[in-house]
């Protein structure tokens, strides 16, 4: 193939892989709604006939069975990306995000929401991060460095102007650049605060919830966070073995992953009260609005946190509007891209409410470091009451992995999105063909011929 000029470079291929890992064996990431994750993502690559080579990587993170229904909604896309001007797209991502979005025959599968919406978020970062490659730029800095009006440009506003105008967006970042730039600065010095869920798995024991919980203080984390929702005596031992563990003045986030009706919601947390948690996560379903207003009332000190299985900005708008969370937390492959999260953490910047972003599975801490670092240099301008999650996780599967020092994201210097694997990954843990699947899968049905034998 002839390489073509950075000016008349175009996207040549959509190359799209199952990839999985089987997390659920030492039951990392399990919790009260999801006992056997096996954390994947549908990873997608942008190949390009540019000179330089340039490609953008994306993925969407699914926990096991349906990860290949998410690679479909991918391919589904092809035809809306193969051919576009790499120029074009980098210049005005939102061109391909508004195509994405408006197709109608995909859009009825949605609309944006679930799978098609997420497969519409894994293409768009996979455009941002092909974008912040070429500005040699890592993604937060491109969002800081940008014209705020061209970042207005890329919000879509439909259905959000009966609370965020894009002249109210406007003056939100016009705001949010005076002074960036030493909080840039500041940013590289000191990093982003996190917050760990690596202790607070629930089906690990006792001694490993202590002895994890232990390390991350040592390590600098200020809060870590717990799975409940499962059995309430347990949660209540649970709780009281972390807090033992990290003293009294590291906070101890709770995490019920929808577990509970709104009635159960309010009961649960209040007996759990007396470990003074610092929120509740998901305490019902992500879209039960007044529900989540209602169990905000009745638990009060206690915040109520919830987003990263809330499926649009509209619905995110409603939960402000109705005062249901106290902490907003984006999901940076959960909605339509870096496009739709900036209209959300425009919107939470509107509303007054911190973001602190959910992280943990396949690569999330790797993207949406770069959102909260952008929120803070050019948007909310402070890191107060804000946390990103940090799961220590698979990071060691891609190029640009995540840096923990001193319980705080060191921001990153490399151009691009932190989103590409590493190639040795893809071939070992793409499914089922993959290495790691191919011997698993064979030793699988050797031990069932060997049964049927016996």
């Amino acid at each position: 193939m002839t390489s073509a000029s950075p000016s008349r470079a175009r996207i040549t291929a959509v190359d799209t892989y199952d990839i999985r890992f089987p997390t659920s064996r030492e039951l990392d990431g399990s919790d009260a709604m999801n006992p056997d994750p096996d954390y994947s993502a549908a990873y997608v690559v942008l190949r390009t006939d540019a000179a330089d080579g340039a490609e953008g990587h994306g993925f969407a993170f699914t926990i096991g069975r349906g990860n290949d229904v998410q690679v479909a909604g991918i391919e589904a896309l092809r035809g809306h990306v193969i051919g576009r001007s790499v120029g074009e797209l980098c210049a005005d991502p939102g061109s391909l995000s508004r195509d994405l979005v408006g197709d109608s025959q995909l859009r009825w599968l949605g609309p944006e929401k679930g799978v098609m919406h997420m497969a519409i978020g894994a293409v768009v970062n996979a455009v941002w991060d092909l974008a912040a490659r070429r500005a040699r730029k890592p993604l937060w800095q491109l969002l800081a460095d940008a014209d705020p009006r061209w970042l207005v440009g890329q919000v879509d506003f439909r259905y959000i102007t009966d609370a965020l105008t894009p002249e109210e967006a406007l003056e939100l970042l016009s705001r949010g650049r005076e002074g960036a730039a030493g909080r840039a600065a500041t940013l590289r010095e000191q990093g982003y605060p996190a917050y760990t869920t690596s202790p607070g798995w629930l089906g690990y024991g006792d001694e490993k919830l202590t002895r994890l919980a232990a390390a991350a203080v040592a390590g600098g984390f200020r809060q870590i966070k717990l799975k409940v929702g499962a059995d309430l005596a347990d949660d209540l031992r649970r709780c009281r073995v972390a807090r033992a563990a990290v003293g009294p003045d590291v906070r101890i986030a709770l995490d019920a992953n929808q577990r509970w009706n709104v009635d159960e919601a309010i009961t649960w947390t209040k007996a759990l009260s007396e470990l003074h948690p610092y929120w509740i996560e998901e305490p019902t379903s992500p879209d039960d609005i007044l529900g989540h207003a209602a169990v905000r009332e009745a638990v009060a000190p206690v915040k109520v946190a919830t987003g990263e299985h809330v499926q649009n900005r509209i619905v995110f708008k409603q939960l402000l509007q109705a005062g249901s969370i106290d902490i907003l937390q984006i999901d940076a492959a959960r909605v339509g891209g870096v496009n739709e999260n900036l209209a959300i953490m425009l919107l939470a910047a509107k509303f007054g409410v911190p973001v602190c972003p959910h992280a943990g599975g396949v690569g999330l801490c790797e993207l949406v470091q770069h959102l909260a670092m952008f929120d803070f240099v050019a948007l909310s301008g402070t890191t107060d009451d804000r946390v990103i999650e940090y799961v220590d996780h698979l990071h060691e599967h891609f190029t640009e992995p995540v840096v923990i020092r001193g319980g705080h994201y060191r921001a990153p210097t490399a151009p691009g999105f932190s989103a590409a694997m590493r190639p040795e990954s893809i071939a070992e843990f793409t499914y089922p063909g993959g290495a790691f699947w191919a011997a698993d899968l064979g030793q699988r049905n050797a031990n069932d011929r060997k049964g049927r034998l016996t």
